[in-house]
């Protein structure tokens, strides 16, 4: 029995942050996990960020709101979801991602909560879970699933390798140069047919 564990953001969407960087005109809010490995350190320096710009979970849900799925996504999310168990796993958070699940078709998401006082400040942010995708992946294989897993960012690596399939998804060159033995695609179907191979294997 196969599940397949996604990313979100660079692989189904785009990047949240990078939208609300363009959108804020605050370039430093570019950086993500391709940039920094460390999730932690990345959203503690974000949220100084939105502090000293006094920026808030609203003006980010502005943002988030004509946030369209990547071209293609929806329709390779409603095939793979065909023949496979198909499971999201994101260190975004709830109030982030809900507006774009429902554009995926409310597919299953697994991910991270933002603590925002009633101004709207986000004061902080509680995680799921220790290395929340790699955790999840040892998880679904503890109770008898084999994993097929896809991102990515740095953050996905740990999950793409615990995993009997994995594969890198439009990632970066730097992170193809470092992990050459892990299958690289850019494109929607090139996934869904590596998905089938590694599920007929």
């Amino acid at each position: 029995m196969y599940i397949t564990c996604l990313d979100v953001e660079g692989v189904l969407v785009p990047e949240i942050w990078i939208a609300f960087s363009e959108a804020s005109g605050i370039p430093e809010l570019k950086r993500t996990t391709r940039d920094e490995p460390d999730y932690n350190k990345l959203m503690n320096w974000r949220l100084g960020i939105l502090k000293e710009h006094g920026l808030g979970l609203k003006e980010i849900q502005d943002t988030i709101a004509k946030i369209e799925p990547l071209p293609g996504a929806r329709e390779f999310l409603d095939e793979l979801r065909s023949f496979s168990q198909v499971i999201l796993i994101s260190d975004t958070f709830t109030q982030f991602a809900t507006p774009l699940m429902e554009k995926l078709g409310w597919p299953t998401l697994f991910c991270n909560t933002l603590e925002v006082a009633e101004n709207g400040t986000i004061t902080g942010f509680k995680m799921r879970i220790a290395n929340s995708k790699l955790s999840t992946v040892k998880a679904l294989q503890s109770i008898g699933f084999e994993t097929i897993a896809s991102g990515d960012s740095y953050n996905d690596l740990g999950m793409i390798r615990a995993s009997k399939a994995g594969f890198l998804f439009r990632s970066t060159e730097q992170i193809k140069a470092d992990n050459p033995d892990l299958p690289a695609y850019e494109e929607y179907s090139e996934l869904l047919a590596a998905i089938k191979a590694a599920m007929a294997d």
